[in-house]
């Protein structure tokens, strides 16, 4: 098999971070560093990342992780933050979030040890929808409600798709909104409400996929069933 799905069913990465690696030269294939793609390996092959050896694993697990704010979503954090994985140091697999959240955002995080799933999850071309809870500045018009729904220029030129936005709360000088992208872009959801002069004061991802956040506490984690994986790999 291609070395790149070698390391993805190991838990190392998924394939596309896997390439990054070879190019970065961190991997070596029976003592020789390997930067080219398209290398194939067999199970003999003695394979290391940055001079470990890595096996393939054979149990998948798949968790959800109510992540709250003040935390990243890198393995590590040279600013020296909480990171989510602080959460899963004596994990007995290996684990890597499908995605990120920002640091002040909050909600529905997926972690798994599975490459393959992981990476066709992020993939823009599977258009995965993902929901989020946002609570903003004073109330949107019916113009930038249709701007939202229609697709909005962010700050650099990138023009989003359509987004399903619903307005479910409407205070004084805020409102609760809900909206569905399937797109993954920096910060996307609060670049967007600024797009159309809205700050957002809290965000919370509810749904990714077929999976929602309902019954998890914040700063807690749970298995996903067998018909959310299932429901998850029909995407």
């Amino acid at each position: 098999m291609r070395l790149q799905k070698y390391l993805a069913l190991c838990g190392v990465a998924s394939r596309r971070h896997a390439e990054d690696m070879i190019q970065q030269g961190l991997v070596q294939v029976n003592g020789q560093t390997v930067t080219e793609m398209g290398v194939q390996v067999v199970d003999s092959d003695v394979v290391c990342v940055r001079g470990e050896r890595v096996l393939p694993e054979s149990e998948k697990r798949y968790i959800l992780y109510h992540k709250p704010m003040g935390e990243v979503t890198t393995v590590t954090d040279p600013k020296g933050r909480d990171t989510v994985m602080d959460h899963f140091r004596d994990f007995p697999v290996r684990l890597y979030p499908i995605g990120r959240l920002d640091y002040d955002s909050e909600g529905l995080l997926l972690l798994t040890n599975d490459g393959d799933l992981a990476a066709r999850l992020m993939h823009p071309r599977h258009e995965v929808d993902k929901t989020y809870l946002a609570r903003i500045t004073g109330q949107l018009s019916p113009e930038n409600l249709h701007l939202l729904r229609s697709g909005v220029t962010l700050d650099d030129g990138f023009k989003t798709s359509p987004a399903d936005v619903r307005v479910i709360r409407v205070e004084t000088f805020a409102s609760a909104v809900l909206i569905t992208i399937h797109e993954g872009h920096n910060r996307q959801v609060r670049r967007m409400m600024e797009a159309v002069g809205h700050r957002v004061l809290l965000l919370r991802r509810v749904k990714f996929g077929p999976v929602d956040l309902r019954g998890t506490e914040r700063g807690t984690w749970r298995d996903l069933t067998a018909d959310e994986v299932r429901a998850l790999k029909e995407l």
